[in-house]
């Protein structure tokens, strides 16, 4: 397949990035395969792609982290045969990275001025003054905000570290700034005011590059788009008249007409059940049961003790009163790994820090909670380890260099699915999936939404902490709104709306059930 550039060559000049024709092999695996990029001066310029399809590999080559095999980089109008981090920077390029790449230890003045530390004339040291004065003008200006300049990095939320990562570009004047993933961790009502800056940066004469995962964005947001799949550009198009049905439809090459898919399957008997649980502070008197063959969707707002309750399931909390049941029989989990011998699983929301080992490679990944499986009378059966994990990478369709590569080589969605592997090869019977897709590209979502299902036709139990209330709907049998603590109200799936689901998360309809 030859890549699609829709840019008119008479139209060059007003590019200020040109990729034309990037090709970029690690190892035997090509992650570029004769990508273009093309983005307009002044505009918002989305770029996404299925996880493993390019998008990173791509912006490392701007940032000057990687550098290609082939292809032509031009930068307002000037050809590179490489670039570096140092060089980008000096062209005026700067990145909000996903990971938000800040010194926890250091305060917010020492992270905003780190390498460009402001001198006091003819010494050699520093002006706090101008430093504070300079961050406070334009924390105040472009967000409203006053952060202490002594604060440690450590100590703020994940929107203020965003704030600042952000702020610490803009204090470079850049006339390129590259966000990747910048929603990711952000509530909608700090969404919002990141698009608000984001359009005002533009306005300004700022170049934004946007990779996001969440079509509806993209749509919302950009002036322009860019699709990569497999290595390839297939697509560069205005956003005017393209929808995010027809970017998702360019992602995967074909037509999701069952974004959900969920198998028939009728549940069995009672393997967990939940009396009148209680934490003070967290969640009060909730109680449940879930069956063989059953997924539970459970939701509701930051607070509203959902989170705290699945942490409870898996030994990292514990509750002041109630009874937990399993398979008929009292269970209480001082810690996960009394939760684990009860056969429950947990994939935590942040699969970076909890989830996985990046350093390790995907084989010791997928059998870490699962060796005594493997093990006899001391001694590890490595063929047959190898075996069932060779298995479970087809299975869930891992891509990846092989089961020896490092994990953190592997893209999001995969990294995801190596974390689901993990509790299969354990045989696990009770899942417990905190927000399972977040950050994870339409496709990959799919394939996890599948994986769901097939747990379920194997008769194991599924519990789905998701905030994405299409997704709840449509992958569950029924749901849990959890409101301050307690149970809302359970709706089933099939007969209810995402916007009914809000509605209750919010505690919109609270004050018409007392009126009544």
């Amino acid at each position: 397949m030859t890549a699609i550039s829709l840019t008119p060559p008479a139209r060059a000049r007003d590019d200020i990035i040109r990729f034309e024709g990037i090709v970029k092999r690690f190892g035997g695996a090509q992650a570029l395969a004769g990508a273009s990029l093309f983005v307009k001066r002044g505009t918002i310029h989305g770029l996404v792609g299925q996880n493993g399809a390019g998008k990173s590999t791509l912006i490392k080559l701007l940032a000057g982290l990687h550098q290609p095999d082939d292809g032509r980089i031009e930068i307002e109008g000037r050809t590179f045969d490489r670039l570096t981090p140092h060089l980008a920077e000096e062209l005026g390029i700067h990145f909000i990275h996903q990971d938000r790449l800040l010194v926890p230890t250091f305060t917010v003045g020492e992270t905003l001025f780190l390498g460009r530390e402001p001198r006091l004339s003819g010494t050699p040291f520093l002006d706090r003054r101008l430093m504070q004065r300079r961050a406070s003008d334009i924390l105040n200006d472009y967000f409203g905000l006053r952060l202490p300049n002594t604060a440690l990095i450590g100590e703020l939320s994940t929107a203020e570290k965003q704030i600042v990562q952000i702020t610490r570009a803009l204090l470079n004047q850049p006339k390129v700034l590259v966000f990747d993933e910048p929603t990711a961790a952000l509530v909608a009502r700090e969404a919002a005011i990141l698009f608000r800056l984001i359009r005002r940066l533009r306005d300004e004469g700022v170049t934004i590059i946007y990779i996001s995962h969440y079509l509806n964005e993209i749509e919302e947001l950009c002036d322009h788009v860019t699709v990569l799949r497999n290595g390839l550009t297939v697509a560069s198009v205005p956003i005017g008249g393209t929808s995010a049905a027809a970017i998702a439809r360019l992602m995967v090459e074909r037509d999701i007409k069952e974004m959900f898919p969920k198998p028939q399957v009728t549940s069995g008997e009672e393997i967990l059940k939940v009396e009148q649980l209680s934490s003070p502070g967290k969640y009060t008197d909730i109680s449940f049961s879930l069956r063989r063959g059953e997924v539970l969707g459970l939701t509701g707002l930051l607070g509203s003790g959902a989170k705290e309750l699945v942490r409870t399931l898996f030994g990292l909390e514990r509750s002041a009163s109630g009874r937990i049941e399993i398979n008929g029989k009292a269970a209480c989990f001082a810690n996960p790994k009394q939760a684990a011998g009860h056969e429950i699983a947990l994939v935590p929301e942040d699969r970076r820090r909890h989830g996985i080992a990046l350093d390790l490679s995907v084989a010791e990944n997928v059998s870490l909670s699962s060796l005594g499986r493997f093990t006899r009378f001391g001694f590890l059966d490595r063929k047959r380890e190898r075996r069932e994990i060779d298995a479970l990478i087809t299975r869930l369709q891992v891509k990846t260099s092989g089961r020896n590569a490092l994990l953190r080589t592997l893209s999001g969605g995969n990294q995801q699915k190596v974390a689901i592997a993990k509790w299969l090869s354990r045989h696990s019977e009770i899942y417990l999936l905190d927000e399972p897709t977040v950050g994870v590209d339409i496709g990959s979502k799919v394939e996890i939404y599948r994986l769901i299902g097939e747990l379920a036709a194997r008769g194991a139990a599924v519990i789905v902490l998701s905030s994405d209330l299409p997704e709840l709907v449509g992958i569950t049998d029924r749901i849990l709104v959890l409101f301050r603590g307690r149970v809302a109200r359970e709706f089933i799936s099939s007969e209810t709306t995402a916007d009914a689901v809000l509605a209750e998360s919010t505690g919109s309809l609270e004050g018409k059930r007392h009126v009544g």
